[in-house]
């Protein structure tokens, strides 16, 4: 059944979202939760681990290999989130066979490096499965300010 039709079967019913969700979704969608408590535990070694060896990660309008990223912004990535907290909303998670993606809103408050911190971001991250279970192959992130009166 297409994941849409699956959602749609499960409200009828009377079903939570996450009731609706197939094995291979609740697998990916804690593969990319799995990056980010990563990320906010300061676990370098563990986001690695999720990424693909061909990841990408586009950022501020760049686009970084896995490599760069290790060597570049992830020590920055950690650094931020272990700092500000985000509220990540409930993501769409897709599963097509061996490939899956997620996407996802969050909020993100608090304070970093003496600045203050009000941003609302997106996020695409795409998935394959490995003989290992689901790997990170790419990620979008995006954010912007949201200004206060």
């Amino acid at each position: 059944m297409r994941p849409l039709a699956l959602l749609a079967a499960a409200l009828v019913a009377g079903s939570s979202v996450a009731d609706a969700q197939t094995a291979d979704q609740r697998a990916v969608a804690a593969t990319v939760q799995s990056y980010h408590d990563a990320l906010a535990r300061g676990d370098s070694a563990g986001a690695m681990r999720l990424l693909a060896p061909d990841a990408l990660i586009l950022e501020s309008g760049g686009l970084e290999t896995r490599a760069d990223y290790q060597g570049h912004h992830l020590p920055g990535d950690i650094a931020f989130a272990k700092a500000v907290p985000s509220q990540r909303a409930e993501p769409t998670v897709v599963v097509a066979g061996d490939v899956a993606w997620v996407v996802g809103t969050s909020r993100t408050t608090g304070t970093y490096r003496e600045r203050a911190i009000n941003s609302a971001g997106a996020e695409l991250m795409v998935l394959s499965r490995t003989a290992d279970g689901w790997n990170i192959r790419a990620i979008h992130w995006s954010s912007r300010s949201i200004r206060t009166p």
